[in-house]
């Protein structure tokens, strides 16, 4: 089977579902990594490392959502809820450019109130003080409940908030996209396929958008081929996905609560993506999760971009998590594995090397 899956990945074809279970489950740590270093230095053999300047805006925690993996949501009437006023945010983002940063990531809650005009608002108003920043922000569950707050369909939804200023999509809200897990861990979520129809929607308006994996919960070996394997197909029909970037589940404080995953997963399946995602340029390592060694050592395991220097995250953090990485240490990370460091834009154009 190895033979086998070799030969198509030397002849830049891609691999089939048994093949993707076989490596995930049969072969061992080292030879998935070999094949999947190879993908990276074929596709990008300049040996660059890529990362964006960015800062993640949890605009609320106020989330009707529930998901039992989540340990940053509350209620409405909660004495933690907020929501932060425009000001805020727009301190937020000035102490954002003032770091040189490129990319806005904005992601709160599934708010009971916050229909359409407030987001509009919003990006009108970043769009206008700060040009040179990305509006990168909003879940696709975020995008439905958006929708159905304002008495719009989903397209309708995304056209406006695009005129208003948002430019592209973050991944986030995938889990695993497969409707079994996702009604043992977030049953009150969007089901796999609306995610699907939200990617394809933005990338039908010239959105790109990012794909993520988040595993370690309750799924099985099969439902992470099948979540790369729908990936692959939506990539195959639209061509919108920039990068995919698979994490860990982050246990404590939740109320599904177990064991996170280990360090091994976390690279066999990081290898995968990179094998199986063969339409998809970038992979991203996941230092939020894994911490900086992890993530330089994911560079040799496929990756080739370490993510966004976050100056700010509280949704991993709320379950304990809360790895920080300035912008030197992503640079001399990259740089001490080998590779050259690059400062990026959302959509993968290169601002500056190191």
């Amino acid at each position: 089977m190895l033979e086998t899956i070799q030969n198509k990945l030397n002849a830049g074809q891609p691999i089939e579902r048994d093949e993707a279970l076989w490596l995930l489950t049969e072969a061992d740590l080292l030879q998935i990594g070999q094949l999947a270093d190879a993908v990276r230095k074929k596709k990008h053999p300049e040996n660059r490392v890529s990362f964006v300047v960015d800062r993640n805006v949890n605009y609320s925690n106020v989330c009707e959502s529930k998901c039992k993996f989540c340990a940053f949501y509350c209620d409405a009437d909660a004495e933690n809820a907020y929501l932060l006023d425009y000001e805020t945010i727009f301190a937020k983002v000035q102490e954002l450019v003032d770091h040189g940063g490129t990319q806005l990531l904005m992601q709160g809650g599934l708010h009971p109130e916050l229909k359409i005009e407030w987001f509009e608002e919003l990006f009108r108003q970043l769009r206008q003080c700060f040009p040179q920043v990305q509006i990168h922000s909003l879940s696709a569950a975020e995008i439905c409940h958006i929708a159905k707050l304002s008495d719009l369909s989903m397209p309708e939804c995304l056209q406006r908030l695009q005129a208003a200023g948002l430019a592209s999509l973050p991944g986030a809200g995938a889990e695993v996209l497969v409707d079994e897990v996702r009604q043992q861990i977030s049953p009150n979520k969007i089901g796999w396929q609306q995610w699907g129809e939200v990617m394809e929607a933005a990338h039908a308006l010239g959105m790109r958008t990012t794909a993520t994996m988040m595993f370690g919960s309750c799924e099985g070996p099969d439902d992470i081929v099948e979540h790369l394997l729908r990936i692959r197909e939506i990539q195959a029909r639209t061509s919108g996905f920039t990068a995919f970037i698979p994490w860990t589940f982050q246990p404590d404080n939740t109320e599904l609560g177990g064991e996170t995953a280990s360090g091994v997963d976390y690279l066999k399946v990081l290898a995968l993506s990179r094998i199986v995602l063969d339409n998809i340029n970038n992979i991203q390592a996941s230092w939020v999760t894994q911490g900086a060694r992890m993530a330089q050592v994911a560079l040799f395991f496929g990756a080739n971009d370490l993510g966004g220097t976050m100056l700010e995250e509280n949704v991993v953090a709320a379950a304990g998590i809360s790895f920080r990485m300035s912008q030197e240490e992503i640079i001399e990370l990259a740089r001490g594995a080998g590779f050259v460091p690059v400062r990026r834009t959302t959509e993968y154009e290169i601002l500056e090397e190191y």
